[in-house]
């Protein structure tokens, strides 16, 4: 876990007015960034996920290629390693830590694009689920910057259906006594447990669970996958607090809410001047592909690829090879158009 750097930040104040003092962001860089700072590319995190778990799709012969581009991960706010509720101190601490916008996110990355590396222009920004969502708000904040966006499993706007989605997830959390209203003395287990089954229905598709592909991932049955994979997957080092930031800054995503728009979504989509190549996965709960094609209509010279198959929101996440190679080449033919 200590195997990246910080940007110091200072006092950083977010849209909604609080001003996170002595704040930072974590990071970690893959290869080596040109003389002429030409070959750069953002990879940002996603909900509850660190820089290490977008090493999928980096790689020697792979599309984000450290031998040919300098690529950048870095760590959501709230993540738990740039500043978040667990290890920022009173009286923004815990339950009390403000909270933050994808615009926010985007504004701390693009500091540390600029002012840590003097980077001027960005090949490729690329991101799965909030990562896909940072990705489109890099190209309505920076439209001149970016030069292509590849979101993947992930929205421009968050839907209600999404909302409510994670209204249970947050309800389920939230409602072990020991959470104490964000100031527990020792960890809501039964909560983060009940979070993850709940999670479990909407993460993986119901042809997943049909034809028990949780084996394919060296689970034994239904229940072992259950309790190995989304209960061990919130119980491995996860804050409550720094999920329910997390959570918030998803619900209420929204490009039409970038500074100058006004609540326009769809302006803030035709704004964007980047080749974009949006790529939803076939049967994704979350983000299905019929809302990314309303996005891509408003996108000027949009290109959408549905990642097929029954893997769901998971297509993205690099658990199942054939959606890693389908996303990789897409990459490919980004970054060569």
């Amino acid at each position: 876990m200590n195997d990246h750097e910080t940007f110091d930040l200072g006092d950083f104040t977010l849209r909604h007015g609080a001003t996170l003092r002595g704040s930072w962001l974590a990071y970690k860089t893959y290869g080596t960034l040109s003389a002429d700072r030409d070959n750069a590319i953002v990879y940002p995190t996603w909900y509850s996920g660190r820089h290490w778990d977008n090493e999928w799709l980096i790689g020697r012969g792979m599309a984000l290629d450290p031998d040919h581009h300098f690529i950048i991960v870095p760590n959501m706010l709230g993540n738990g390693l740039s500043s978040s509720p667990s290890n920022t101190a009173p009286p923004y601490d815990r339950a009390r830590f403000p909270h933050v916008t994808m615009e926010d996110n985007v504004a701390a990355q693009y500091r540390l694009v600029t002012e840590r590396f003097g980077i001027e222009r960005l090949r490729l920004v690329t991101g799965w689920s909030m990562g896909a969502g940072q990705t489109y708000q890099w190209a309505v904040s920076h439209p001149d910057m970016v030069e292509r966006i590849a979101p993947f499993c992930g929205s421009a706007r968050t839907s209600p259906h999404n909302i409510v989605f994670l209204e249970g997830v947050k309800a389920a959390l939230t409602a072990d006594a020991a959470f104490a209203g964000g100031w527990y003395e020792t960890l809501p287990v039964t909560g983060l447990r009940a979070m993850a089954r709940v999670y479990a229905g909407w993460g993986f598709s119901q042809a997943f669970y049909w034809d028990h592909l949780y084996r394919r991932m060296g689970y034994t049955s239904l229940e072992d996958f259950l309790v190995g994979f989304w209960e061990g997957f919130f119980l491995d080092d996860r804050d409550p607090n720094n999920l329910l930031t997390m959570l918030w800054t998803w619900q209420n995503a929204d490009v039409g809410r970038t500074s100058g728009f006004g609540g326009d979504t769809v302006a803030a989509l035709a704004s964007i001047k980047a080749r974009a190549l949006i790529m939803p996965a076939e049967k994704d709960l979350y983000f299905p592909p019929e809302d990314e094609r309303w996005t891509a209509q408003h996108i000027p010279g949009c290109e959408l690829r549905v990642i097929p198959g029954v893997w769901g929101h998971f297509a993205g996440g690099g658990a199942n090879p054939e959606d890693t190679a389908f996303i990789n080449a897409a990459l490919h033919d980004l970054l060569n158009s």
